[in-house]
């Protein structure tokens, strides 16, 4: 008798279904430090929207969807750059402006066309149904995007830091500015069979906040968001199969609880390590002991 805890790596649809979470998962757990250093979660879920009119726009030029979404994905940045640096408008406020505008502009051409695209697919992926061709463009991203980001993790680090350092000391900022905001692309593009627009930014946020609370030095943190972002894809995608649920989602779920776990460990490691003292000046008031 077949042991159940093995069924899942019976069918091929779900060997494809883990190679591919694990492909889609490393790049984006190896991104997602730098996105929450730099603050830049909002600009992820901003380019993961943006996409869809590319795509749209590809299909009906009879070009690879990809194409087209990494197309809209970089123009979304680089107008959102534009308007920051010509307008008095922040950051963020911008974002919101042209991704939300992309996506309706995406849903109206969707809307307007006749086409085989299912759009639900294309919101919250469609993991089961993945081809080996998908799987090759997947693991060529995954590729190129860690090695990037492995090799030049020092330049990324200090740009996010502190871009003026990196200024003075010779780095061309704003080629790590763009660099980064193209990995950031091809990310999505890589995870749109996976786990589609929408999902994707759990994917590009939660296991580096996880990485954050439970790390002080940034290549663990980098190390244990890769390993929260492909263990948490493995495990949703393998409990999805007995939770008869679709992959995409359990994934999210999974990561939103081991971000809760962190918290809750975090905390309850602060609340029991002792309280250091220093002592007080005679400037600051009398003698004796500050609690911090």
């Amino acid at each position: 008798m077949m042991d159940i805890s093995i069924l899942p790596f019976q069918f091929p649809f779900m060997q494809n279904a883990l190679v591919i979470a694990a492909l889609v998962a490393l790049p984006m757990g190896l991104l997602s430090p730098f996105l929450v250093l730099k603050g830049w979660s909002l600009m992820g879920d901003a380019v993961s929207h943006a996409v869809l009119p590319g795509i749209v726009l590809a299909y009906l030029a009879a070009l690879p969807l990809g194409i087209g979404a990494f197309a809209a994905g970089m123009f979304c940045a680089m107008a959102t750059g534009y308007l920051k640096e010509n307008s008095r408008v922040k950051e963020d406020t911008v974002m919101g402006v042209v991704f939300s505008g992309m996506f309706g502009l995406g849903i109206v051409l969707y809307t307007s066309i006749e086409t085989e695209l299912h759009l639900d697919h294309i919101l919250f992926g469609d993991m089961l149904g993945v081809s080996w061709p998908d799987l090759a463009e997947t693991a060529a991203i995954t590729v190129l995007v860690g090695g990037v980001l492995t090799l030049k993790q020092r330049d990324f680090l200090l740009h996010a830091f502190d871009p003026q350092h990196a200024r003075a000391i010779g780095l061309p900022v704003r080629a790590l500015h763009y660099g980064l905001l193209a990995m950031l692309s091809l990310t999505i593009v890589g995870a749109l069979k996976a786990v589609g627009i929408i999902l994707a930014i759990a994917l590009l946020i939660t296991p580096g906040a996880v990485a954050f609370l439970v790390t002080r030095r940034f290549p663990a943190m980098l190390a244990t968001s890769a390993l929260v972002a492909v263990g948490s894809s493995l495990a949703g995608t393998y409990l999805s199969f007995y939770l008869d649920s679709a992959p995409a989602p359990t994934i999210v779920l999974v990561m939103s609880m081991g971000f809760v776990a962190a918290l809750l460990g975090t905390r309850a490691r602060t609340a029991a390590r002792p309280v250091p003292v220093v002592p007080v000046s005679r400037e600051n008031g009398p003698a004796g002991l500050l609690r911090l």
